[in-house]
């Protein structure tokens, strides 16, 4: 009887090992040869599943960031805070690591690959979208603030936790789990203190960017 292949399964098998790849040797050096050695497959073996390095590195994206989601919104218990499901996003165990030195090295490379660019705005999107469900679920009083100060916390939160992991990528010695975890705590505590101000302020001090009218286009351009 034939041996069933769970391709799905084998794709993200495949996926994952690229992300240690990167993480270890860097995109230029994460050749389709290196991640079917690492695979222990073949070059035709991978190349069944994705047509080149890149379409290799888009399912690595997907799968981190499913994993991130599934991290994100797993049951927590009773009593769990923010900075319980925001640290999930941390890198506090080998695979985080790995996680987060593969998107430092994906971040290094979009300055030259327009496509990259694209990937991330899509990426970026969808962070964003998990952490407001994250915030909303976890701060009652979320929901009653206004719009801008929203925004504005929203924008600290992923800055903050995008810098986290860029410096315990880059520095793992100065930034151990214990140092991460209260530096986020932190900080939480003082945007929760911030935004819970402006909202009762009569006269916010965030405003909306001011358009500036078009110019007009001479003719033929």
């Amino acid at each position: 009887m034939p041996k069933i292949v769970d391709h799905a399964a084998r794709r993200d098998e495949i996926a994952l090992v690229a992300c240690r790849v990167v993480a270890s040797h860097g995109f230029e050096h994460a050749t389709v040869v290196r991640i079917a050695r690492e695979a222990g497959y073949t070059t035709g073996m991978i190349a069944h599943y994705f047509d080149s390095k890149q379409e290799i590195i888009l399912a690595a994206l997907r799968m981190i960031l499913r994993r991130i989601e599934q991290r994100l919104t797993a049951p927590k218990g009773a009593g769990a805070t923010l900075l319980d499901v925001l640290a999930e996003s941390l890198p506090l165990d080998a695979q985080r690591t790995t996680e987060a030195a593969f998107w430092t090295a994906f971040w290094g490379q979009m300055s030259t690959d327009k496509r990259l660019k694209r990937i991330n705005v899509w990426v970026h999107r969808e962070y964003m979208r998990l952490y407001t469900r994250c915030l909303a679920e976890h701060w009652p009083e979320w929901a009653g603030w206004p719009e801008p100060v929203r925004n504005q916390v929203l924008r600290a939160v992923a800055t903050f936790l995008n810098g986290l992991t860029a410096g315990a990528v880059i520095s793992p010695a100065e930034w151990p789990a214990k140092r991460l975890l209260e530096q986020l705590d932190l900080q939480l505590g003082l945007w929760r203190a911030w935004a819970a101000r402006e909202a009762l302020s009569p006269a916010t001090t965030i405003t909306k960017p001011v358009r500036r009218p078009a110019r007009a286009r001479a003719p033929g351009r």
